[in-house]
């Protein structure tokens, strides 16, 4: 069976897997912990510290914001997938520890089977960011000065497999540009390692990129959407930029190990969304170009991972990408 079969049917059913559980009266009765793939500083630790009090005020308990990044996700999500399915330990994931990261390495400790969807959580475009100092100033002068020197120019990313990797990989299939890939252990250290020149350009998310380049440290160049992204005002889609074929969209999700009780997965659908319904929430989260998308029911989020999935698998496949 492969990858993309397995997710339509792992992550569709997986939500009752816990149907044998007995559900604690009183979920949740003690803190509970949010693991985060990626280092303090970078998206999905901005969107999980920007929902965080709300979603604890939902809860009804402390929430515990857990950094485990390494192995582009994979680390924090294997630590939720071997958790006891009982509510306490969840993740918040991005398409590379759902659907890349299996695609990439099927030795993995862990796979989608293991992790139960509850909700997405947010969207947004990936943004094209290059250090000023490069003297490229539209993707036009970027496509032509990698090819011009074939893998001279680097490109950094929160870690193979990770959403700024597959951006830069369909980049360089649509355009032919020969670019060098240069991993580092999350969002916020790649953006660092452009702003220092060691790195060139990303293709990072909205909440890495736009503060560094409204402070003139990045020049952003286009997000990674077919059409302009009213998130991201006054910068050009693909087509505009002059790639019509290009398009690209992220988004972060709260998960669950697998058997999980279904009651206790309604619990934690249900205060995610009250949490990213908060006004206050909603406008930290625009401010950095990301915008508030839950899902109808943690069935609905299943259904849409599997017709995502293919997406993520197919272009690992088609842009040829391998772990490094």
């Amino acid at each position: 069976m492969n990858t993309t079969k397995n997710l339509v049917m792992t992550l569709g059913l997986c939500v009752f897997a816990g149907a044998g559980w007995a559900q604690p009266a009183d979920y949740p009765s003690k803190p509970v912990r949010l693991v985060i793939g990626f280092a303090p500083g970078g998206a999905a630790d901005y969107v999980a510290r920007a929902m965080g009090d709300a979603f604890a005020r939902a809860l009804g308990q402390p929430v515990v914001i857990d950094n485990k990044p390494g192995n582009g996700s994979s680390i924090a999500a294997e630590i939720v997938a071997k958790a006891p399915p009982d509510g306490y330990t969840l993740l918040i994931a991005s398409p590379s520890s759902i659907s890349v990261n299996p695609a990439l390495n099927p030795r993995l400790a862990y796979s989608a089977r293991d992790l139960a969807p509850v909700t997405k959580i947010t969207t947004s475009p990936l943004v094209l960011a290059v250090n000023p100092a490069t003297g490229i100033r539209s993707v036009a002068d970027l496509v032509a000065a990698a090819k011009k020197d074939p893998g001279k120019l680097n490109y950094s990313t929160s870690g193979n497999g990770s959403a700024p990797h597959l951006g830069a990989a369909l980049f360089g299939q649509i355009t032919g540009a020969e670019m060098t890939h240069i991993p580092y252990r999350g969002g916020s250290l790649a953006i660092q390692s452009v702003m220092a020149g060691d790195t060139q350009l990303t293709f990072g998310t909205s909440p890495s990129v736009l503060p560094m380049a409204s402070g003139g440290k990045l020049l952003a160049l286009a997000v990674s959407t077919h059409e302009r992204s009213p998130l991201v005002p006054g910068l050009p889609g693909m087509k505009e930029a002059g790639l019509p074929d290009y398009h690209l969209e992220f988004w972060y999700g709260m998960f669950v190990p697998a058997g999980t009780p279904p009651a206790v997965v309604k619990k934690i659908y249900d205060a995610t969304v009250t949490a990213m319904q908060q006004p206050s929430v909603k406008a930290s989260l625009a401010r950095d170009g990301t915008e508030v998308s839950v899902s109808a029911s943690p069935e609905a989020f299943g259904s849409f991972l599997a017709e995502d999935g293919k997406f993520w698998v197919k272009l690992v496949k088609s842009a040829n990408v391998k772990v490094d």
